[in-house]
């Protein structure tokens, strides 16, 4: 599934391409997680005014409303003045004066809905519960600090709920707690100051990485232009159960969290 990075890599990818573009057609193929919410014709003539990011949604911001744009599990954005004609997993075409904006997705289960802005229920629906941007000016450590000390959560799982902090997804929630020294399984509420704030720090360091080496491509993933991304071969444990730890040598671990896998040392990460 794309993460934060790669959604943040995508965003990069076409967002100066497309600022200012004028929509002449949107095209829909198979129905995708969720309706579009407005009949395709009434887009036409619009511009694209940006693009923005929350969590792992994109905010395509037009003149009248905007595009909430999800990835889901499979899906690929790709932007350029002429594409390949369209298969049968290309499921929406925002045709613009600038190039075409289409949405890959072989599951299905990405979305793209259209709301008047983001007090619209349908934005809210999606985004209200989102937690505290990790790259943004407002992840500060007291509050974060708060929310750890309240959840009985294992620390993994708090990670991924995404309502303490967002987008701190599977792949770079191992890797934020080999980096913390934290193992996956530590309950929240049981991390003192000193780990909190390496964790901290940890989620900052992991997921900026992340974006300036253009994501992790495990399968398919490539930004609009294309482009496929690395972090995935620097990852310290994720990935890696059996091999050794780089930094001690152990051997790492592979255990499952709710139904999700996570990797850890167990000689760097302590319970």
């Amino acid at each position: 599934m794309p993460e934060l990075p790669e959604v943040e890599v995508t965003r990069r990818s076409f967002a100066d391409a497309i600022a200012g573009a004028t929509i002449r057609t949107v095209v829909l193929g198979k129905p995708l997680r969720w309706p579009l919410g407005i009949a395709p014709d009434a887009l036409v003539g619009q511009r694209v005014l940006a693009v923005r990011r929350r969590g792992k949604y994109l905010l395509l911001d037009l003149q009248d409303g905007l595009l909430l744009v999800h990835l889901g599990m499979s899906g690929s954005l790709r932007f350029a003045q002429a594409l390949p004609a369209r298969g049968v997993h290309d499921h929406f075409d925002l045709v613009t004066d600038r190039g075409t904006l289409r949405l890959h997705d072989p599951r299905r289960f990405g979305a793209v809905v259209w709301a008047s802005g983001e007090d619209d229920a349908r934005a809210r629906k999606l985004l209200a519960g989102l937690g505290v941007e990790p790259l943004g000016e407002g992840f500060g450590f007291a509050a974060f600090h708060a929310g750890l000390r309240a959840s009985r959560m294992p620390i993994k799982q708090l990670l991924l709920a995404g309502k303490l902090v967002v987008g701190v997804g599977n792949i770079y929630a191992s890797e934020v707690l080999f980096l913390a020294r934290i193992r996956p399984t530590v309950r929240a509420s049981r991390i003192g100051e000193q780990r909190a704030r390496r964790l901290h720090g940890a989620i900052r360091e992991v997921l900026a990485r992340a974006v300036q080496q253009g994501g992790s491509t495990l399968r398919d993933f490539s930004s609009a232009d294309g482009s496929a991304g690395h972090f995935q071969l620097q990852a310290n444990v994720y990935g890696r159960d059996g091999l050794p730890c780089r930094l001690c040598g152990t051997s790492v671990q592979l255990l499952r969290q709710g139904q999700r896998s996570s990797y850890f040392c167990p000689h760097c990460q302590r319970p």
